[in-house]
């Protein structure tokens, strides 16, 4: 392959000027972290430290303050969910305020990957299996970021859609698949939004063309990304991710992260001394770095230290109204037999319902919902007592509150109407945490867990107490520590079989009652990180006998600290302990019973941390747990039974036909309980469409699972992703791509398509020439409600192989009950392209293609055609 050609430094040409004034020495040390999240700063250059912080699912900070906490948003897929890029703008301006509240200038994302297996451990925090859908949300999100002056970070570009070995493998797909599908919603974002960064991947690409890991791919990096799209910001590694210095720095990557990165820095200076990289390469990447500080407002004149953004004060109760809408409109009604939903509880005018979210509603939506005379309610299910709110890994913020949906209902319902929760079984394989109730420190009696910290010579330099057994990534020491010695007693009454399950990372020594349990001397550092097992240790399990008298277990816990450079130093203890108690069949047994005596039931079933995190992927698309027998179990006690599916990513659904009342809830973020209390009380609409396919099988999923086979993750399926994949092999999901029912029912009544004549060559990606489509709606149903009104391009049967039906366009509307809309949508030109790999580049082959419109993938209600010819987009006659 030839040599890229050296970026042009024509433009900004005063920045450029600034960088000629800085040796070599100088403008490389401005090339990498000078901490954990924050780069380097340059009074000669007037650039202040600019700083980044994790964001997928919120603003989680840089951890200076361990206490600080974050507002907490729904999941990106719950996002998609909505289909409503003014509300993904709206989150993005929150975003925004948060990250600058927390001094932070750069979020690293959203993520645009796709949903390609719905086992990926990262499945939520990607918006879709679509390349249109993602990229249309993703650029609502990133210009309400950066229209309050907070950069984006896009990533991870690219085909970076598994976690199994995710920093070593290569994604083998051709340059068709990659320019169709992969590269699809990042050259839609920069196309539409203008992210100021984007990150680069952990794993690899190999499309024929080259073979390279994404910091070194110089290909895709500098031709495609910088050079073909025209992106004007720098390329950051993932964390850790910067394996070579000269390759990297000439295949694209502008900053090496977490810093300082040992391979750039002198070796980077050598590099360029020594000809193997020029310094106009280095220039431009400095370059690329000040035109980020000159959007975040972190360049000035030289001299001086420009000043941030002012921080708002908050969090505010309409940042919480926000992140509430939110998760209630992207809520899925999959189901609603009978219309069993919405609920009224009692007579509303003697019990009134508490407030709904200000602005979510309009008088239209308050007419009485079919179910009425609700004096009691069973809420049940593992995650109704332990809600999953986030996802696990890099998307984790500490929330500043959270609203269970035990919470959220009680706040609810009015006060006459009784409410008990049966949890039906523990859907989790480890056991809870140690808590304080059965910890005492031997030494002063305290309540908890005692830390040591000791230097290299085993001197105490140091000490903490926790309350609890979790001692997960915990940092809180100096640097002089070398060893935290974890030392507590655990104190035992109820008669009974205990377990007690213990797990630690890196080198450690266990002993219970001065007998070694446990052992470990891994020193892999920054790898421990990067595969998320500090967060998930193996556990050791050993069960202690208790008689009638209490018993008395001591525990010690020698731990090295981990040294993950560029990472905090950490350790990690796990203490868990499961009493005696109540089998799993006894719980749902109790779970029925209190489903039979209420007069409706509400099961909420799902993931949790076990299941859905980054660091590796899912083994299978089952419930955890007895979840499948207790939803069973509930729907034979009480036909008024409403099943909400607190997850992700897909999860098999075995009796989804048999329940009356299904909906999808995903991670609802922090006000998880008041979003579901809304939409259950009809307060709120459930508006959201499916953002990706739920299979009624595993033997259907089209790609099972994306695990490297020799270190290569094969692309084999091409351009058939997702719901693409379903339509042409005839397989039926248990609900299609965009599938949602809402309060009320739609007609479409008809879809008018412009004349246009002008020319299809080198549209933008999603916007620019293509056709203009009308579609009008009637609400027949009896309460005002939102439509997802959604088109499918159907293309030719030419030889080509093309999907049966992709997504090309939609548009959210609103009516009142009985009242008829108009939907405007934009095809674009880039829907009926194909990338041609001999020329490289784009054609649109002619022909007659089908535009079908309706509610979903598979319930397509409208139908235009149009004629493609050297002159341009012709409807038929």
């Amino acid at each position: 392959m030839s040599r890229p050609a050296l970026p042009d430094d024509t433009d900004d040409t005063e920045l450029s000027d600034r960088i000629r004034t800085l040796d070599l020495e100088s403008k490389v040390r401005l090339l990498t972290g000078m901490s954990l999240w924050r780069l380097p700063a340059e009074p000669r250059l007037g650039l202040s430290s600019v700083t980044m912080s994790d964001g997928p699912q919120g603003v989680r900070g840089t951890g200076d303050d361990p206490a600080e906490t974050g507002l907490l948003a729904p999941a990106p897929s719950a996002l998609a969910a909505t289909w409503d890029t003014e509300l993904a703008e709206r989150l993005g301006n929150l975003f925004a305020t948060e990250a600058r509240r927390k001094g932070v200038d750069v979020v690293l994302g959203p993520v645009v990957n796709l949903q390609r297996t719905p086992v990926a451990g990262r499945h939520f925090e990607y918006f879709s299996e679509d390349p249109l859908l993602t990229g249309t949300l993703a650029a609502a999100l990133v210009r309400g970021l950066q229209n309050r002056g907070v950069s984006a970070c896009l990533k991870h570009f690219v085909a970076n859609d598994s976690e199994t070995d995710r920093t070593r493998y290569r994604s083998r797909l051709d340059e068709r698949t990659l320019r169709e599908v992969y590269l699809a919603p990042f050259e839609q974002v920069i196309a539409e939004a203008e992210p100021w960064s984007v990150m680069a991947a952990y794993s690899g690409v190999d499309d024929g063309t080259e073979s390279a890991p994404m910091t070194e791919n110089a290909r895709l990096s500098r031709e495609v990304l910088k050079g073909e799209w025209g992106f004007s910001g720098p390329v950051v590694s993932d964390w850790a991710a910067t394996g070579s210095t000269v390759a990297s720095a000439v295949g694209g990557l502008d900053l090496a992260m977490p810093g300082p990165e040992p391979l750039w820095g002198e070796p980077l200076v050598e590099a360029v001394r020594a000809g193997e990289v020029d310094e106009r390469l280095i220039d431009d990447k400095v370059l690329r770095l000040l035109r980020l500080a000159r959007h975040t407002g972190r360049l000035g004149e030289p001299g001086q230290n420009p000043e941030a953004h002012a921080a708002p004060a908050g969090p505010t109760e309409e940042e919480f109204r926000l992140l509430r809408e939110v998760a209630a409109r992207g809520m899925v009604l999959l189901r609603n037999q009978g219309e069993l939903l919405p609920l009224a509880p009692g007579d509303s005018s003697a019990a009134p319902l508490a407030p709904a979210a200000e602005g979510l509603r309009d008088e239209a939506d308050l007419v009485r919902p079919a179910s009425e005379g609700v004096r009691s309610v069973a809420l049940i299910g593992p995650n109704a007592v332990a809600p999953y709110l986030q996802g696990g890994g890099s998307a984790f913020v500490p929330a500043v509150r959270t609203v269970s949906f035990e919470d959220g209902l009680r706040a609810a319902l009015p006060t006459d109407v009784h409410l008990s929760v049966h949890r039906g079984g523990d859907s989790r394989l480890r056991p809870p945490y140690l808590t304080e109730a059965l910890l005492t420190d031997s030494d002063t009696g305290t309540v908890g867990v005692y830390a040591d910290h000791l230097d290299a010579d085993g001197h105490r330099v140091g000490g903490r107490i926790r309350p609890s057994g979790d001692w997960s990534g915990y940092s809180d020491f100096g640097p002089e520590t070398h060893r935290v010695v974890l030392r507590t007693v655990l104190t035992l009454t109820e008669p009974g079989t205990h377990r007690l399950e213990i797990g630690c990372v890196g080198r450690y020594r266990v002993t219970v009652d001065g007998d070694d349990v446990l052992s470990g001397d891994d020193d892999r550092g920054v790898e421990l990180i990067l595969d998320s097992t500090h967060n998930n240790p193996t556990l050791r399990s050993i069960d202690l006998e208790v008689g009638p008298q209490p018993r008395r277990i001591a525990l010690d816990v020698d731990l090295t600290v981990v040294e993950p450079g560029g990472y905090d130093r950490f350790v990690t203890a796990q203490l868990r302990h499961a009493p005696p108690g109540s089998t799993p069949y006894e719980e749902i047994a109790e779970a029925a019973a209190a489903a039979r005596a209420a007069d409706v039931a509400v099961v909420v079933v799902g993931t949790n941390e076990e299941v859905e995190s980054e660091g590796w992927d899912r083994t299978g698309l089952d419930l955890p747990g007895h979840q499948n027998d207790l939803v069973r179990k509930v729907l034979a006690a009480n036909p008024r039974t409403i099943v909400v599916v607190n997850a992700g990513a897909p999860v098999l659904l075995p009796w989804a036909d048999e329940a009356p009342a299904l909906l999808w809830a995903w991670l609802p973020g922090q006000e998880a309980g008041h979003a579901l209390a809304d939409v259950l009380l009809g307060r709120i609409e459930p508006s959201g469409r499916l953002p990706w396919t739920l299979p009624a099988r595993a033997e259907d999923v089209p790609v099972p699972d994306a695990v490297p086979r020799d270190g290569v993750v094969d692309y084999g399926e091409g351009v058939h992703i997702g719901h693409r994949a379903w339509d042409r092999g005839g397989l039926v999901p248990a609900f299609p791509f965009g599938h949602g029912l809402g309060w009320t029912r739609w007609t479409y009544e008809s879809v008018a398509v412009s004349q246009s004549s002008v020319s299809t060559d080198l549209p933008s990606p999603a916007g620019g020439d293509g056709l203009s489509l009308t579609v009008e709606v009637t609400n027949t149903g009896p309460r005002a409600g939102g439509e997802v009104v959604q088109v499918y391009l159907e293309p030719p049967r030419d030889g080509i192989d093309r999907p049966v039906r992709l997504l090309a366009g939609f548009a959210t509307v609103r009516a009142a009950a009985g009242a008829r809309t108009t939907a405007d949508l934009r095809v674009p030109a880039r829907a009926f392209q194909v990338w041609d790999a001999d020329t490289g580049g784009w054609r649109t082959p002619h022909g007659r293609y089908r535009l079908h419109v309706g509610r979903s993938s598979r319930d397509l209600r409208l139908t235009a055609e149009v004629t493609v010819d050297d002159s341009g987009f012709h409807a038929a006659r």
